[in-house]
């Protein structure tokens, strides 16, 4: 399943890209976000992993991410690994003339076993759920809204 999203953020791109990859907002814009643990000590370079956590309905989901491009502001592709789940997220960040952001993200998903029928199944969820963190990471960046303190 492939699927393209977009939001314009009312922020210099040098400031959402700083945000967007920064463990430390993710528990504000990320319903069910538990925690990130790096596997290595080079966070957020080219090849890096690391370990993120997500409680979503009664379920611990871990996903193993690995950040295969970053090009500072304007570029950053990453794979999403859990079980039965591949997702690639490509996201590019454009400058808007009156010093905006549009961040576009460009998703494939790939599914193995049982998560091929929850994947025929729910695709549009997967869809909306990006749409949502997208929405929620603009409310963060631009205002501090917090998921946590809406």
């Amino acid at each position: 399943m492939k699927y393209s999203k977009q939001i314009i953020i009312a922020l210099p791109r040098a400031e959402v890209f700083n945000k967007l990859e920064d463990p430390a907002y993710l528990k504000y814009w990320q319903q069910g976000f538990i925690s990130f643990i790096s596997l290595g000590d080079q966070r957020g370079a080219v090849g890096s992993r690391a370990k993120l956590k997500y409680k979503i309905g009664h379920r611990e989901i871990v996903i193993i991410e690995t950040v295969t491009k970053r090009v500072f502001p304007k570029k950053l592709h990453v794979i999403y690994e859990s079980e039965g789940v591949f997702n690639s997220q490509k996201s590019y960040f454009e400058e808007e003339p009156d010093n905006s952001t549009l961040w576009i993200t460009d998703n494939e998903f790939k599914f193995s076993g049982f998560m091929r029928i929850i994947g025929f199944l729910k695709a549009g969820s997967f869809k909306k759920q990006t749409q949502q963190f997208m929405e929620d990471f603009k409310a963060f960046a631009e205002e501090g809204k917090r998921i946590d303190k809406n």
